[in-house]
């Protein structure tokens, strides 16, 4: 019997997934380890109760994009919305990138930005760093003469890394370069770094990607959104799918910004257990990048995947890294209670 055939290499690749097992700290994927209190769950069921389901969703998502654009002082007319930021990402190179189109990527960073270009058919044009993983003016020469590329990728902050770019770096190369489209990728940037949403107001080839996962504690929700030029915005939305953004999602996004209190009371909390985890670790004769995320990316001694293994016996679950960074893990911030229990089981482990 035959069976249909893929696209070539479709088939030499595995499915994107982190994961998810049932531990009592599992601290592998970054997400915000509280939720937003019971007042915005009550909320969100009212709003949703109000819903007409029946009826297609407004397809331009004009309330949950006004509210965003307000948030962030920019035109409604430059701001989108799409389910999670990884769409807003395949939108991107869907439009600007494709068959013969060059995308950089500056490495390591995060894994899905090559995944998406490949999807996309995008030729990739790896730019590798060394640790502290800071992009410079001779990073954005080099990626020149592998042939000028259409969109240039860049995480701040970075993951798996931590440490966040230079804002001035970016805004030059975009001002020597016109033609190409600058992708920021700010899914952290509520954590920690510097910004680089001012330079969408001064170079219409700039674009800053967000989420909802992190900041806004929705990862359940599927929430991105990014603010470029009006007409970088006119291209999304001649490649986005009818209707992509269902009622549930816009409710959701809405109520939640109408919580940001609540969310930045969290922020406060998440960054004060990444902060502890820096200074815990180095005690532990533990090496520990600088981070302006709510991860940290350490380098324990000895056989980091044993550590890995070891820390998953005693309940904690973090990431593996060490296949992208030699000898390489992360944890996420999580809970005081998570954290303990993380910091007490890689002692244990060392010891």
């Amino acid at each position: 019997m035959t069976h249909p055939q893929p696209r070539p290499g479709l088939r030499e690749i595995e499915p994107y997934a982190a994961p998810q097992l049932d531990v009592k700290a599992r601290l592998n994927t970054n997400e915000c380890p509280y939720p937003l209190p019971e007042a915005f769950r009550d909320e969100l069921a009212e709003a949703v109760r109000g819903l007409t389901l029946n009826r297609y969703p407004d397809r331009e998502a004009l309330e949950l994009r006004t509210a965003i654009a307000g948030l962030n002082d920019h035109d409604v007319e430059g701001t989108w919305v799409a389910n999670g930021s990884n769409e807003i990402l395949q939108q991107l190179l869907q439009a600007y990138g494709g068959p013969g189109r060059r995308v950089v990527l500056f490495e390591p960073t995060y894994a899905m930005h090559e995944r998406i270009a490949w999807v996309t058919d995008s030729l990739v044009v790896h730019v590798p760093l060394e640790p502290p993983w800071r992009i410079g003016a001779v990073d954005m020469v080099h990626k020149h003469h592998e042939g000028h590329p259409a969109v240039v990728m860049i995480c701040s902050p970075n993951n798996p890394t931590g440490n966040a770019q230079d804002p001035h770096i970016i805004g030059a190369a975009a001002e020597l370069v016109p033609s190409e489209l600058f992708i920021v990728d700010e899914a952290y940037i509520e954590f920690g770094g510097e910004s680089m949403a001012p330079l969408v107001r001064r170079f219409p080839n700039i674009v800053v990607v967000r989420t909802f996962s992190k900041a806004f504690a929705l990862a359940g929700a599927r929430i991105g959104y990014c603010l470029a030029s009006p007409q970088v915005v006119e291209d999304l939305r001649r490649v986005r799918l009818p209707y992509h953004l269902s009622a549930l999602t816009q409710a959701a996004g809405l109520v939640a910004l109408r919580h940001r209190e609540d969310a930045l009371a969290i922020l406060d909390a998440v960054r004060e257990q990444r902060d502890r985890i820096l200074a815990a670790l180095p005690r532990l004769s533990v090496q520990a990048f600088p981070s302006d995320a709510n991860f940290v990316l350490f380098r324990p001694p000895g056989d980091a995947a044993a550590v890995w293994q070891a820390l998953l016996d005693r309940g904690v679950l973090v990431r593996d890294f060490t296949s992208a960074i030699p000898g390489a893990l992360r944890v996420t911030a999580g809970t005081p209670e998570e954290v303990d229990l993380f910091l007490s089981a890689l002692e244990e482990v060392l010891a």
